[in-house]
């Protein structure tokens, strides 16, 4: 279902003419990182699968299976600590801060809370010096109301932290 670009060399999903990825946030979270984590087929494959972190955003670009001032990616959620809660947001040559609160996404008729959405900024350097800069990140993370319902076969559960969709983009603040 896959078609090569000759000129990148790079893999992109066959697409019909016009076609426009723009989710909404329940969209991100019920049709495509619920479906991933329970490893059942994606509607289509468009969102890369890497370790954001292991890349500096102006990278990730080049990482996306689609997308132009946005980009979407499913990345597992490590740990800073292994049996810890906090988050390791370290990347190569800075790091991911969380600003304002973690947003709800409910479904559309507001019954039933399905997500959360944490907004990024990076910032280049260590903490607590680093600078801050115009990259943007939205984590997207599913509620998990029973924690004894991982998905068997999740590489991500495996290493003791879970999945998530992320959207990266560059904003000019």
């Amino acid at each position: 279902m896959e078609s090569t670009d000759s000129s990148s060399g790079s893999q992109h999903p066959r697409l019909p003419p016009g076609f426009r990825f723009h989710p909404t946030d329940e969209e991100l979270l019920v049709h495509y990182l619920k479906k991933k984590a329970a490893s059942v087929p994606l509607p289509v494959t468009i969102i890369a699968e890497i370790d954001l972190y292991k890349f500096d955003p102006w990278e990730l670009p080049s990482k996306a299976t689609f997308g132009e001032q946005e980009w979407y990616f499913f990345s597992p959620r490590d740990r800073k600590y292994p049996n810890g809660a906090r988050p390791n947001r370290a990347a190569t040559s800075g790091y991911w801060k969380a600003t304002g609160t973690d947003k709800p996404i409910l479904t559309s008729n507001g019954a039933q809370k399905v997500g959360v959405k944490k907004a990024l900024v990076f910032y280049g350097g260590k903490p607590p010096k680093g600078i801050k800069t115009n990259w943007i990140m939205h984590e997207y993370r599913l509620i998990n109301n029973n924690p004894s319902s991982k998905p068997p076969g999740d590489s991500a559960n495996k290493k003791g932290g879970s999945l998530r969709v992320c959207s990266s983009s560059f904003n000019c603040l």
